[in-house]
């Protein structure tokens, strides 16, 4: 009954003239009635109310149209039928997945305006993003084949394409929260969707605005020392997806690192100059062909570790890590985090080779800056870059096995 109460509230408050406070906790408690029967009876005694409830809708739905009442839409009569179904559901399931889907469904009746407002501002871009990520998710995942076909048991088409499902996951939901805030982003907002969606290309991007425009500088280096932070977290929740057991060892190090990015971005916070701040256009990150080809790097990292470590040991994986973490941390992250967790190498070695990778990732960034800014805006980079790195190469020598 609370559960009716709760949708029934919603729709009185929405002015339904289909059913409102007391007709869906009477609909509900027919549901639950209907399911006891059911349960002691016969299971068409549950068909049997569904098909009354159904027809109390279409007597509804004839009388409007003989009062010519205007018509508004069938979510109310979803709602009632959904209502139903729950309520027998809890006769046979758990409570609590019926309470959670009252829940979700009095939200999403709810916020009405706000969803229509969304869909309203989503661009033809943004369904193609959401479009590719189903065809990469839903379409393309389930019919690869689930079997290795390499000497080191690491080129499996569903793993691989799985890794490629949740980094594109990850950059598609800094995606839609940069075109939900993107217009009402202030400076450390623009920054952490940027590390979300590409640390990189926001460098690229803030780089650019110091070049042009001198003042800029320090808030240009702001918004790109956030995003390198933010790509840290990241990675984080990469490692904690992808290698639960081991998450602990591998991310206090990590985590040590980040703090150091926090504190520079705070005090590099109070230095900023002061203004408007517009973020810049990111790019659909569910790109069939971007997808393509972090599958590839991510097949070709993973390999090239696990023949590394067998021809050379453990010592030549730093340099996969190094040329890996140049231009991308996502792909010997997610290597290294599955290597750990099968327990083909240490924690203490994954942590290593991860914050190696990141520490390169650092130094290709800021390579990115002078090349593009110069060298007044990439000594500022260099400065902040430069206090991580070294942080980074203390953690490393300094930090307990």
């Amino acid at each position: 009954m609370g559960m009716g109460l709760l949708v029934g509230l919603q729709r009185e408050y929405a002015s339904s003239k289909t059913a409102g406070i007391r007709t869906f906790p009477l609909i509900t408690l027919t549901g639950t009635v209907c399911g006891l029967l059911a349960k002691e009876f016969d299971v068409w005694i549950l068909v049997a109310g569904f098909l009354g409830v159904i027809s109390l809708l279409i007597i509804g739905s004839v009388q409007k149209i003989k009062d010519k009442q205007e018509g508004g839409g069938i979510t109310t009569e979803a709602a009632v039928l959904l209502m139903f179904s729950l309520g027998a559901y809890l006769v046979f399931g758990e409570p609590i997945v019926a309470v959670v889907l009252t829940g979700v469904t009095t939200v999403l009746l709810h916020f009405k305006t706000s969803l229509h407002g969304w869909v309203n501002k989503i661009g033809e871009q943004d369904l193609r993003a959401v479009m590719q990520f189903v065809l990469i998710s839903m379409v393309i995942l389930p019919v690869l084949p689930n079997a290795t076909y390499d000497l080191y048991k690491v080129l499996n088409p569903r793993d691989i394409w799985l890794m490629v499902v949740l980094i594109v996951a990850i950059s598609l939901c800094g995606y839609f929260a940069y075109k939900l805030f993107g217009d009402k982003a202030g400076a450390l907002l623009g920054g952490i969707l940027g590390g979300l969606i590409s640390s990189t290309a926001t460098t690229v991007s803030y780089s650019k605005i110091a070049a042009r425009n001198i003042t800029a500088g320090k808030f240009a280096a702001f918004v790109i020392i956030t995003a390198s932070a933010i790509s840290l977290v990241r990675v984080l929740i990469e490692i904690k997806i992808v290698s639960p057991s081991s998450f602990m060892n591998l991310a206090f190090p990590l985590v040590a690192e980040l703090a150091v990015m926090i504190i520079l971005t705070g005090i590099l916070s109070f230095k900023q100059r002061k203004g408007d701040f517009k973020m810049q256009d990111q790019k659909n990150p569910a790109e069939l062909k971007s997808a393509v080809t972090f599958g590839l790097l991510y097949a070709v990292i993973s390999f090239l570790s696990a023949a590394v470590k067998d021809k050379f040991g453990n010592e030549g994986l730093y340099v996969v890590s190094i040329l890996s973490g140049l231009t991308d941390m996502d792909a010997i992250t997610l290597s290294t985090a599955k290597m750990t967790e099968q327990k083909s190498i240490d924690a203490s070695l994954g942590w290593r080779l991860i914050l190696v990778a990141f520490l390169a990732n650092l130094v290709f960034k800021g390579g990115i800056a002078l090349a593009i800014a110069g060298k007044n805006f990439a000594k500022t980079i260099a400065l902040l870059f430069g206090i991580a790195i070294l942080t980074g190469f203390a953690i490393l020598f300094i930090w307990p096995s």
